[in-house]
């Protein structure tokens, strides 16, 4: 017997189960699957049937143990193994488990041994079958007695709850037969055998009456004699002398006697329930009436409430505004008294108020006159029309014959470097000469012209047009306003000036009346002194002239200060618009002539010196030469080393001897092969610029491998050549070796590559180098050459050696506080920068392929070059501490991106900042959950817009934010 805890039912004889002495293994598997789960890497591609995995339970959000059935596109049929349940879940579900938990489930299989279903799969009676047993059974604790095992694994058992067979209560519910034959005469020793009789000792003898010919149906319980209840014993003493006969009859007699007696009972309480439910009816609606009326009262109460109440506000109200109404009344009788007694004042200095309203306006004209120059915004746009216009330069004669010759030049030049037949090459080459000279004539002709135009001067002066336009009216657009603005421009120009010189001599033609007036006025008024001013001298409508002298000094601060109506604003626009337009293209131009004289000029200076003097590769070929000859003599040492090394009787002075003339040797072989380089840069650069033959013409020089990867492969070196210490360490995926080159500390990185796989390599690392290589900072780790072994197998890459360099160690050892974070998590998105810039997504970025410098450079470390994005962002180095590094588009099966590289790069941030903080994710969205963290507000502005699923900042957008701006800043400081 074994005791089991049912987990899952399967149908009515068949269930999942536990063993009770696997409690603890259980929940202990359940704790391992808390912690490992959430960071596992995502289901990849397609699942292996026979492999374990970890699945998020859609009903309490846990993690348990299952294989994959069956899959659909994105959609999983899994079995829970240590339950025996089944569910559909999704790839982001779906995590990889460890070898250590691809172990056997911890439930098992069980069935009801002896029976099969009665019922189809499909039927209904086959549901109730699995409802009853689920009922009885589910989360309970059976006994066992196992009979055998199935080839499937499926256990054949009899189970037991307590005293009661699960089988016979099944059988009795007729939810399964009994599929073995009872056949207690049977010979036959098998085991089937004993355990047919173990089943038959178990059918009663009275089955064949209650279940018909079907006597081999067991009873799960056999009822001893000696077991059977008192009454049974006693009617089976009493009725066994009687014939059957008798006892029919009277059993009969019985039973329509107590038939007649039970209708008579079932009469009379129907009659009793009738009368009841009357009665019953009648009280409720009774009640009812009682609950209308109330209820009717009760709603009449309270509207007559409520009247009470808005007559009461309305009264309230009444007295309110009448109190109001009259303090209003009040105010408006002392506003009029004081009004009075205000015109009554203004009566008394009527004349002084006017003339000094007139003062004021006459001010306001004077200081509209003189604040606006004489040099208005319209003269201004106008004065920039005449530069524009006036005094232009136009395409030089000489361009058009320059640009036919540059054109006819390219041309074959193109047709050189496509040419790969030598007769062909040489009949090419000539034409090339002879086009090239006339070429240098165009030149010649172009710089001679151009050094005649003004071009500096009338750049500066288009340069200061546009600025002081710009300053005054704005960005200008570039849609086309047509060839007449310059002339509706001036014409409305013209009737502008003509407007404003009327209106102002209208005003001082009336301020001059006005003086007039005041003059005769002040002789007149004049008693010291005799005059001839008469009173008929003096006009008596001064009011006329105040009011004409008052108009138009109006309308004229009218004009001076109104605001150009829509038309005026559509042509002074139009005119803005057309000179920016006529001065940016004269400027391109102009700069088309300045860029054209700079190619001239490099032409002629260093192409027409080498006109009919086409480069060799003499010097290569010598260092070539050189550099083998120093291979030999370097290898022939090494060898004469190893010999002195293994003799019996060691010469420390001559092997120490011998040390320094390999290390002298190898100095001067380093040497050469820089001067290879470089003379390799330079043929190059005249193969891309004016001697696309060279390769061709040259094909022992191998030019065409240098250009092809930029100079990254170096033929020249080898293994063999380097003084090499192995870094066991930091080898645990391939050998990797530490040497010195050229004065640098380098490593050395093996790599095992078929012919197919070397291509995709050389592409990757040339496609990285080209990234790495410009001058400028590009926070990439650089490649420094790429070589092939020649006496193993393998592909090296070199890149600088930094000790303790990789940001792991840096944090394990001596974390960087705020400001190095700061400076060095800006290195690492200025390198992902340079790798967006030309296509490449790195997929690798993790803790120890970012690399510290002096604690305030951050660097991208170079990924491996034989596997592809996919294969490296899948890599089991993406974490950080409790961090995935992987992100949740590639988790559900997207191909890596740019936007992958900033993700993984928010939570580096993230992780340098709190390394000890135990992360979980969103269940939404699958990413980190911040909401508890304290932060520095910009920092967790920046992250929330790296850790989401979609629309995240680029590496550009990420140089520019507030959080690295202001750092970047105090740092130049």
């Amino acid at each position: 017997m074994e005791l089991v805890g049912v987990t899952h039912v399967t149908d009515a004889i068949t269930f999942w189960a536990q063993s009770v002495n696997d409690d603890q293994a259980v929940q202990r598997m359940t704790g391992i699957l808390s912690q490992k789960c959430p960071t596992a890497q995502r289901l990849p591609g397609n699942p292996v049937p026979r492999k374990v995995y970890g699945a998020l339970y859609s009903e309490d959000n846990c993690w348990y143990r299952c294989k994959v059935q069956q899959h659909n596109g994105e959609k999983f049929q899994v079995l829970y193994i240590d339950y025996g349940n089944t569910e559909l879940v999704s790839r982001s579900c779906l995590v990889e488990l460890p070898e250590d938990l691809q172990t056997d489930s911890l439930a098992k299989t069980f069935k009801l041994w002896g029976f099969h279903l009665s019922s189809k799969e499909d039927s209904h009676h086959f549901l109730q079958g699995k409802l009853f047993l689920h009922s009885l059974i589910c989360g309970k604790k059976l006994r066992i007695q196992k009979k055998s095992v199935c080839l499937d694994e499926i256990i054949l058992a009899h189970a037991y709850l307590g005293d009661l067979d699960i089988g016979e209560e099944v059988l009795r519910m007729k939810f399964a037969e009994f599929s073995i034959p009872v056949d207690l005469e049977s010979p036959c020793p098998s085991q089937l055998q004993d355990s047919s009789i173990l089943w038959a000792k178990r059918v009663n003898r009275g089955v064949s009456e209650k279940w018909g010919s079907a006597g081999h149906v067991p009873k799960l319980k056999p009822v001893l004699p000696d077991q059977k209840h008192q009454l049974l014993k006693e009617k089976s003493t009493t009725t066994a002398l009687q014939p059957a006969h008798l006892l029919k009859k009277k059993l009969d007699k019985e039973l329509v006697e107590e038939n007649m007696r039970l209708k008579v009972e079932k009469s009379a309480k129907e009659q009793n329930t009738l009368l009841l439910e009357r009665e019953l009816q009648e009280a409720h609606a009774e009640l009812q009436r009682v609950k209308e009326a109330m209820l009717k009262s009760t709603i009449e109460v309270e509207r007559l409430k409520e009247e009470k109440m808005v007559l009461q506000q309305n009264m309230e109200n009444l007295f309110t505004q009448l109190g109001e109404a009259g303090i209003k009344l009040q105010m408006m009788k002392q506003e009029a008294d004081a009004k009075v007694e205000e015109a009554d004042k203004r009566l008394e200095r009527a004349v002084g108020d006017k003339l000094s309203a007139l003062a004021k306006k006459v001010e306001a004209v004077r200081g509209v006159r003189e604040g606006i120059p004489s040099s208005t915004l319209g003269n201004s746009l106008l004065q920039s029309i005449n530069v524009v216009t006036n005094n232009c330069i136009s395409t030089p004669v000489a361009m058009e014959e320059l640009d036919v010759a540059w054109k006819e030049y390219s041309l074959l030049q193109d047709m050189v470097k496509a040419c790969y037949v030598k007769e062909e090459l040489d009949n090419l080459i000539g034409k090339r000469n002879s086009v090239r000279k006339v070429l240098a004539a165009a030149v010649d002709n172009y710089i001679q012209e151009v050094d005649k135009l003004p071009i500096r001067g009338r750049m500066d002066t288009l340069q200061e047009v546009g600025a002081s336009l710009s300053a005054v009216f704005g960005s200008f657009s570039m849609e086309d306003v047509g060839d007449q603005v310059f002339e509706q421009f001036c014409q409305w120009k013209r009737q502008k000036q003509l407007e404003t010189q009327a209106v102002r001599k209208a005003t001082e033609e009336a301020l001059e009346s006005l003086c007039c007036w005041f003059d005769n006025m002040a002789k007149l008024l004049n008693l010291s002194n005799k005059t001839c001013v008469s009173l008929s001298d003096v006009p008596v409508s001064v009011d006329g002239l105040v009011q004409r002298a008052e108009m138009n000094l109006c309308k004229e601060l009218n004009v001076s200060l109104a605001e150009q109506n829509n038309q005026d604003i559509k042509i002074v626009s139009s005119a803005f618009y057309k000179v920016m337009q006529q001065i940016q293209k004269e400027q391109n131009l102009l700069c088309s002539i300045q860029e054209k004289y700079l190619l001239s000029t490099l032409f002629k200076e260093e192409v027409l010196q080498r006109q009919d003097n086409i480069p060799n590769v003499e010097e290569l070929l010598t260092i070539k030469k050189r550099i083998k000859n120093l291979r030999s003599q370097l290898r022939w040492k090494m060898v004469e080393e190893g010999s002195m090394e293994e003799a019996e009787e060691q010469d420390f002075a001559e092997i120490k001897k011998k040390k320094e003339e390999i290390a002298e040797t190898r100095n001067v072989l380093f040497r050469e092969i820089s001067r290879e380089k470089e003379e390799y840069r330079k043929l190059s650069a005249l193969a891309n610029d004016s001697f696309p033959e060279l390769p061709l013409l040259y094909p022992e020089a191998d030019l065409l491998s240098y250009m092809r990867t930029d100079g990254l492969v170096v033929k020249s070196l080898d293994r063999d050549l380097f003084c090499a210490e192995p870094l066991r360490e930091l080898s645990a995926r391939r050998p990797l070796v530490c040497t010195e080159f050229q004065g640098q500390r380098v490593v050395l990185k093996g790599y095992s590559v078929d012919e197919e796989a070397e291509a995709r390599m050389l592409e990757r690392a040339t496609q990285y180098y080209r990234a790495s290589a410009p001058s400028e900072e590009t926070g990439l780790l650089p490649l420094l050459a790429l070589f092939f072994g020649k006496s193993d197998p393998l592909v090296y890459v070199m890149v600088p050696y930094f000790a303790n360099g990789p940001l792991r160690a840096v944090q394990k050892s001596n974390p960087l506080n705020t400001a190095e974070t700061v400076a060095v998590m800006r290195g690492v998105a200025l390198g992902l920068q340079s790798l967006h810039k030309f296509g490449i997504t790195h997929g690798s970025l993790h803790p120890n392929n970012v690399f510290v410098l002096k604690r305030q450079q951050g660097m991208v470390g170079d990924f491996d070059f034989t596997r592809t994005t996919e294969q490296r962002i899948s890599d089991a180095g993406m974490i950080a501490g409790s961090l995935s590094l992987i992100p949740p588009e590639v988790g559900q099966g997207q191909s890596p991106s740019p936007a992958s590289d900033m993700y993984t790069f928010g939570c580096l941030l993230l992780w340098v900042h709190f390394p000890d903080f135990s992360f979980k994710l969103e269940m939404e969205r699958q990413t980190p959950d911040i909401s508890k963290l304290k932060m520095d507000p910009k920092l967790q502005a920046l992250l929330s817009k790296l850790l989401r699923c979609s629309g995240r900042l680029t590496a550009s957008e990420v140089l520019s934010d507030d959080y690295f701006l202001e750092v970047h800043f105090e740092q130049q400081l």
